[in-house]
This record gives C-alpha cells, structure tokens and sequence, in this order.
C-alpha cells in the first residue's frame, strides 16, 4: 500500500495501539482521534458519546479506523455500564460514519469495529458472516453497531466491519487477565470447559484489517478469527503447556455468575466462528494455531 494518511479512534486501546505502530512502521501518516483539544496535526478532536468530530481533521485521509469502545469485561454489567459499552461504540461510529460522509472527498475504505458477539451463543455450531444474529446484549449491540455506520455506506464509502474474536495479547483484553494467573500456576478452565472459544493473535488481528484496508474489492463483515476455534478446556491445556504450569483450578459455573453477573452467560457461551470471507479473500495467518498465537504474545 502506497503512504497513506490513516485516521485511527481507539489508537490507544489494545489492537488500535498495534495497528498505529505497524502503519507509523511502514511509514503512513497516523492520525489519532483524541477526546481533548488537538495537539497537532497528527490529532484530530472528537467526542463520541456527544457525536462530535472535528470532521476538518479528516480531511485527506485515505483511511478511517474506528477501534473505539469501552471494555466489555472491564466491569460489571450495571444498567450503567452497559449504556456505556453500547453509547462508546453505536454514537462514536455514527459520528464518524457521519464525518466521513460529509467529506468532499471521502477515504477509500471507512473500518468500523464489530465482533464475533453479533452470533450470540453458537454452541457446536459452526458460524459464518452469513448467520443471523444471535440474542441478548451482545448481538443485540453488535447490530445497531454495525447499522450506525450506514451514512458511510449510503454515501458510496467502501465500509468493512471487523467482527473480532477473542484476542491472544498479554497487554489488555480478556487474554491479558489469563496471562498472569496461568504463569502463577492459578489456571483453569472455565465452568466445564466444552465453550468454543474463538480466538486470533494479535499480529494476525493487525494483519487482517491491513489486508482488508488494502484490498480494494472487500466490503462487508469479516470473521477475525483462527481458523479452528478450540474449546476453553483445549484453550487451557494449550495455556499450561506453553506456560510449563499446572492447571487444576477450574472455576465453577456458580462461582462466575456470582462474580460476573450478567457477563458470565458470554464467558460460559460458546461461539464456533470461522473467517470464512477472510480466508476466501487470500488471507494467511501467522499463527493459526493456540500454542503459536500463545508464545507469539509472549
């Protein structure tokens, strides 16, 4: 890909962090979304929750990446936080859907966050872009989600929708939690184990939206996920043996509805997605597999 100049909200989040350093890497022009006033030229304002952008920042971006969200499992699930999680992703997106549109010369491709949570519990089933939404919070969230960045899509902007997985990374999400409590020897599987979980490395998750910036043909929605989804207690032998620890402490069901509240029905759930259009578009992974997505986070 040509040097470009890339629009990113989220940069500072777990993959938009990864993703800014591979493209400032290459030598693209980075431009950072921040919720104070700009510093520089490489900053551009916005407000997601009031639906502000300062849209003249975004002039001549070829790119737009929208990473941003609240964390799902950084909290409980008060009625609060859940307005957040949703407010954070479904009025940011439109903001932005709405910025890009406006533009007298739009970017090439608008990429807007999603994630495998659109398919709700799957349990054996294996999933593709082509299954409907599931139900409950998740899927629920994840359609508005993906509807809000209509007005790009309306206005002719190529828009891909990145429905991510579980991501293998030691610093942040759900993989960044297991990390230390493994190497202490505390880990176990999750409730009775037999949950698919669907997860992809971080180098891959950063390789994907590359590939999907750079390939003018793909719209849509994409399954950012390995190729084989595994089971929690597959994932926790994987986690053991690449670690050289033990793994004897399972954690209850009980025990997680009781900490986790509503979220525990999404850490029990089981979701067997594939990236089937990711794979069709010529897409290879690096790390297909558990233990090398696991040592290669190490």
């Amino acid at each position: 890909m040509e040097r470009s100049r890339i629009a990113v909200a989220g940069a500072s989040g777990l993959i938009g962090s990864a993703l800014v350093r591979s493209l400032a890497a290459d030598g693209h022009e980075v431009v950072r979304l921040v919720r104070r006033a700009a510093r520089g030229a490489d900053e551009v304002c916005w407000d997601p929750e009031r639906q502000y952008v300062d849209a003249a920042g975004l002039t001549g971006c070829d790119v737009v990446v929208d990473l941003a969200g609240a964390g799902v499992g950084d909290r409980r699930w008060t009625p609060e936080y859940k307005r957040l999680i949703r407010d954070s992703r479904v009025l940011g997106t439109a903001a932005l859907a709405e910025a890009v549109a406006a533009l007298p010369e739009p970017p090439r491709v608008f990429v807007s966050g999603s994630a495998i949570g659109f398919y709700g519990e799957t349990g054996d089933r294996v999933v593709d872009e082509d299954a409907p939404p599931g139900d409950g919070f998740l899927p629920a969230l994840c359609v508005e989600w993906e509807e809000a960045a209509a007005p790009a899509v309306e206005a002719g902007v190529r828009t891909v929708f990145l429905r991510t997985g579980l991501v293998v990374a030691r610093g942040g999400g759900a993989w960044g939690r297991l990390f230390p409590l493994f190497r202490a020897g505390l880990g176990g599987r999750l409730g009775d184990g037999r949950q698919y979980w669907s997860y992809i490395a971080l180098h891959d998750e950063v390789a994907a939206i590359r590939h999907l910036i750079e390939d003018d043909t793909l719209s849509g929605p994409f399954n950012l996920t390995a190729p084989e989804p595994l089971t929690n207690r597959e994932i926790t032998a994987a986690m053991g043996r690449v670690l050289n620890r033990p793994t004897v402490f399972p954690v209850p069901a009980p025990v997680l509805r009781t900490v986790l509240g509503e979220m525990a029905g999404d850490v029990l759930g089981s979701q067997r997605v594939v990236p089937k259009r990711l794979l069709d578009s010529g897409f290879r992974f690096a790390f297909p597999g558990i233990d090398e997505a696991i040592r290669a986070a190490e």
